[in-house]
């Protein structure tokens, strides 16, 4: 599969309290979308004028620019559905190294939860494979304070497109939601993942 060009298939049917009209929203129109201009922009750059580089602005700028924008939407978008269509009980491995890293699986949540309330875009909990260890970023747009080397393991959309047809503007009831439908199994995986690359790189 190409990453950024290939439409991933969602892992679940239902949701519980995030309705079907949200994803065929969400999935099939929004990620679809970002899937789609990631090739036009690569179609682009093919033929971009080299000689016309500024950095003001010039064609060459602004499609790397958003080359990153839409790169990491379709990353982002992918890993927010990657891990819903569970039952939303913690377990495996993660629970503990979340424990190690925020003293409590208790403390992480709450940390996570009022992230969702302070961001504009995106919650990520990521593996840092600078130090190895877990933490919770923010993001206000795709292409925003992204930590070179730090992979997303649990993601959280808080785009008003994730919740507002469900939940309006009570951001709180949506992250409950989205935390009722977490598949800590498929978490659980990802984070074995990144954490035997971290072992294999060192």
């Amino acid at each position: 599969m190409k990453q950024y060009s290939e439409v991933k298939n969602l892992p679940f049917g239902e949701l519980r309290g995030i309705s079907q009209k949200t994803i065929d929203i969400h999935w099939g129109k929004l990620y679809q979308g970002y899937v789609k201009k990631w090739q036009e922009i690569q179609d682009k750059l093919k033929t971009v004028d080299l000689s016309s580089a500024n950095a003001t602005f010039s064609e060459l700028r602004e499609l790397k620019v958003e080359q990153t924008f839409v790169a990491n939407a379709v990353l982002l978008h992918e890993a927010y559905f990657d891990i819903l269509g569970g039952n939303g009980n913690p377990e495996g491995e993660i629970v503990e190294a979340i424990k190690k890293d925020y003293d409590s699986f208790k403390n992480w949540v709450e940390h996570f939860k009022a992230l969702g309330l302070a961001s504009r875009g995106w919650v990520i909990l990521a593996y840092d494979f600078n130090e190895g260890v877990l933490r919770n970023y923010i993001a206000d747009s795709h292409n925003s304070f992204g930590i070179w080397g730090a992979a997303p393991i649990v993601v959280l959309d808080m785009y008003e497109h994730a919740y507002f047809i469900d939940f309006g503007s009570d951001k709180k009831a949506y992250i409950d939601a989205f935390f009722q439908n977490l598949n800590w199994q498929a978490i659980d995986k990802k984070y074995a993942k990144r954490k035997k690359n971290f072992k294999d790189n060192r």
